[in-house]
């Protein structure tokens, strides 16, 4: 399956559930390594899914930093800033890792490496809690009676947090639906994948990608245009430092 048109690089967009409702964080592992205009891209594809998909109007973006002040980041998280700015998004500016689960923006934009990292801390952090909370309980008697008279809340709290009710992770910027699964599913993720995906192939989402790239694809343009320039710039010229 090809690229939408003027999509540089697909990416994995994993819904994530928060106090708020349901942040959607992307790349979350199909690149490694990422410029600037692929993030900026990210954020364009990611505000579209959560319009089509979790009915929100504008969408906020954030874009994952050390800090929410903007003088902070490495460069990659510097040079993306402005690009994502001029995407014309409900751009929030940078959030931290713990803005997430609170669910302080709509999307959240990071490279694939950062953002696989932190979906799979993400996954641990919910297990490890379910797990020192049970252990808890077992512990006493009147936890016990406490768990039994509230087991309706845990067993609507672990299906939230699952990542079987959500199915699969959509990779945005391919002219189709795709869904990417976790490799310990189960037949609730693959019936849910499928829902999902059935909703996906009926939303318009992947008309509305492809006309938002149509728009951005000057400024994008722009953007790699004067990193090559910088490139060639910085390369050594003949016979320089032989």
């Amino acid at each position: 399956m090809k690229r939408i048109p003027g999509v540089i690089r697909p990416a994995i967009a994993a819904p994530l559930p928060t106090l708020r409702g349901t942040t959607l964080l992307l790349d979350a592992g199909a690149n490694m390594d990422s410029k600037p205009w692929h993030l900026a891209q990210f954020a364009v594809m990611g505000a579209i899914y959560m319009k089509f998909l979790f009915n929100i109007e504008n969408p906020s973006v954030g874009l994952l930093s050390i800090g929410e002040e903007e003088t902070k980041g490495n460069s990659l998280v510097q040079e993306t800033l402005p690009l994502i700015k001029n995407m014309g998004l409900n751009f929030h500016g940078p959030v931290e890792g713990r803005d997430i689960p609170e669910g302080l923006t709509d999307v959240v934009v990071t490279d694939g490496f950062t953002g696989n990292v932190a979906l799979k801390l993400y996954e641990g952090a919910g297990k490890v809690i379910f797990k020192m909370l049970k252990d808890r309980i077992q512990g006493r008697l009147i936890c016990k009676i406490g768990a039994l008279l509230m087991r309706g809340v845990f067993l609507d709290l672990k299906k939230k947090m699952t990542v079987d009710e959500y199915g699969g992770a959509p990779l945005l910027g391919v002219n189709g639906v795709v869904l990417v699964c976790h490799g310990r599913v189960t037949a609730n993720t693959i019936y849910n994948a499928i829902r999902g995906g059935g909703e996906l192939a009926t939303a318009g989402m992947i008309e509305q990608i492809k006309k938002q790239m149509e728009l951005v694809k000057d400024r994008i343009s722009v953007a790699r245009d004067a990193d090559t320039s910088l490139a060639d710039a910085a390369a050594p010229s003949p016979g320089e430092g032989r």
